[in-house]
């Protein structure tokens, strides 16, 4: 909250996240892994309307040359994904590492690691280590690993059956995918 008004400080009329936007190598590709793999839903494909030079640089910031096309994707109760496929003259093709600026994962909360896990290997993604028990912290009670699509991003599974430490004092939860509808914020 702000401290001097009743509301909340940002943007006025805020609900919440929407989706998150990912640039791919390969639309197809990545439709066909976030789908058959990991059982997100296909909605929609499109290009952005007014594509000329001045619009790829002045809307979204990329080279003028540039061209896209994406789709959305539904991952059951979460977020929705974006998934874009450019060509541009300087593209880059590596994707960030997590200590690099912009790096990132998007995580998947699941019921059963080891279900989830073996899904993944059955399919033969590539899973970073195994999977770990956070013991200690706000976090303790939950278990991760991270795993990569085929192209290199980084993505977790995680799961909390009987939810994380700091749950037990905080006044403010985090929005949980399995709960959408609980009042984050308690008395």
């Amino acid at each position: 909250m702000s401290p001097d008004t009743d509301r909340p400080a940002g943007i006025p009329g805020l609900w919440g996240l929407d989706h998150v936007g990912l640039t791919v190598p390969d639309l197809e590709e990545a439709v066909d892994f976030f789908v058959t793999v990991i059982g997100c839903e296909h909605v929609y494909d499109g290009e952005p309307a007014g594509g000329d030079g001045d619009f790829m640089r002045e809307r979204l910031n990329v080279h003028p040359e540039a061209s896209c096309r994406y789709c959305f994707l539904r991952c059951r109760s979460g977020l929705n994904l974006e998934l874009f496929e450019y060509s541009a003259p300087d593209r880059r093709t590596e994707p960030p590492r997590n200590s690099d600026v912009g790096g990132h994962h998007i995580a998947f909360y699941v019921e059963d690691m080891d279900a989830a896990v073996g899904h993944l290997r059955a399919h033969g993604v590539r899973i970073l280590g195994e999977p770990m028990l956070i013991a200690e912290g706000p976090s303790a009670g939950a278990t991760w690993v991270y795993f990569l699509a085929p192209w290199g991003l980084q993505l977790e599974l995680c799961c909390a059956p009987g939810g994380k430490a700091y749950e037990g004092t905080a006044r403010r939860l985090l929005w949980h995918p399995k709960f959408p509808g609980r009042d984050p914020v308690l008395p």
